[in-house]
């Protein structure tokens, strides 16, 4: 168990996914994310979703992420912070804001 205060650090932010690219060079098979958080910026992300998500789907789509995670070195790539998701029968299922909120919004 960990405390609240734990908990209270992490920096979860809603953002839109503005360009999705394969990543071959991933060790699991993965999407490349450039995600928009608004007065935060963009970040990139590196996302194991390609069983249930195609590229072309995710442009546009509303992600909740962890912004503050600190940078993550994945082959040649610097992944910048940690998209949310469930799984569910081995797929990746993001979580999602029920109706559009702004780009950097904080997670309560």
């Amino acid at each position: 168990m960990i405390d609240y205060s734990t908990f209270e650090k992490l920096d979860l932010r809603v953002g839109t996914i503005l360009n999705a690219k394969d990543f071959p060079k991933a060790k699991k098979t993965a999407y490349k994310l450039e995600i928009d958080f608004g007065p935060i910026g963009i970040l990139k992300s590196s996302a194991q979703i390609t069983k249930r998500y195609c590229l072309e789907e995710l442009l546009g789509k509303q992600i909740i992420a962890v912004v503050n995670i600190g940078i993550r070195k994945i082959a040649d790539f610097e992944s910048q912070c940690l998209v949310l998701g469930a799984t569910k029968n081995n797929e990746v299922i993001l979580l999602t804001p029920e109706s559009e909120i702004p780009n950097g919004e904080q997670v309560l």
